[in-house]
């Protein structure tokens, strides 16, 4: 991959033309007068873009197949209620967040919690945990679609997803058309999943139809 968008990142800068990538070059050159940095700040920008919406789409669709499965009784809920999918989507998204740690690094010295942090100094913010904290949610551990509280999935501020609706509308139109097509879809063993800590994902998740 950093082969493919630092070719990529020389091309657009050889011949710009009207995508994102041309974009962020433009941006980052009125930012950065050396070329060279610029032009590594558009490469990791670009490969963020990508393993940021992959990796978290697939795992919001793939988690909330395998949650509303593993809760019979609250997918044929929703099945009759299709009207609740956004509402279920958001309890998928607090329940296993596809991103369960977020880096952030203190652009000056400051205290948080009672904790000094100091300026240039990473700290990793455990949405997977906040998610289940319960002095925020009733019963954290409880997966419910009908559960209406907010979370920190997509993020928040300067640094909200940009991607969000796009994630939500893959995820509405995946749910709707499995709860109509396969109704009798189940688990046909236990998933897996890779062995990470910030970015979930699942490498199997057996189903059949009954």
């Amino acid at each position: 991959m950093r082969e493919y968008f630092t070719a990529l990142v020389k091309g657009r800068r050889r011949n710009p033309g009207t995508d994102p990538i041309s974009s962020w070059i433009a941006v980052w050159d009125d930012l950065e007068p050396d070329r060279a940095a610029a032009d590594e700040a558009v490469f990791h920008l670009a490969l963020f873009m990508v393993l940021a919406a992959l990796e978290t789409t697939s795992h919001v669709l793939a988690g909330a197949v395998r949650l509303l499965l593993e809760h019979p009784r609250q997918r044929d809920w929703l099945r009759t209620r299709p009207e609740h999918i956004p509402g279920a989507l958001d309890e998928v998204l607090r329940y296993d967040a596809p991103i369960h740690m977020i880096s952030r690094v203190a652009p000056e010295d400051t205290v948080l919690a009672g904790v000094t942090i100091r300026e240039n100094e990473m700290v990793q913010l455990m949405v997977g945990a906040a998610h289940h904290d319960p002095r925020q949610y009733a019963d954290p551990e409880l997966f419910d679609i009908r559960r209406r509280s907010p979370h920190l999935s997509f993020g928040g501020g300067i640094h909200f997803c940009l991607g969000s609706a796009l994630a939500r509308m893959e995820a509405e139109c995946l749910l709707t058309a499995l709860l109509q097509r396969l109704p009798g879809l189940q688990l046909a063993g236990a998933p897996g999943w890779a062995s990470r800590v910030a970015f979930r994902r699942l490498i199997t998740l057996p189903v059949a139809r009954a």
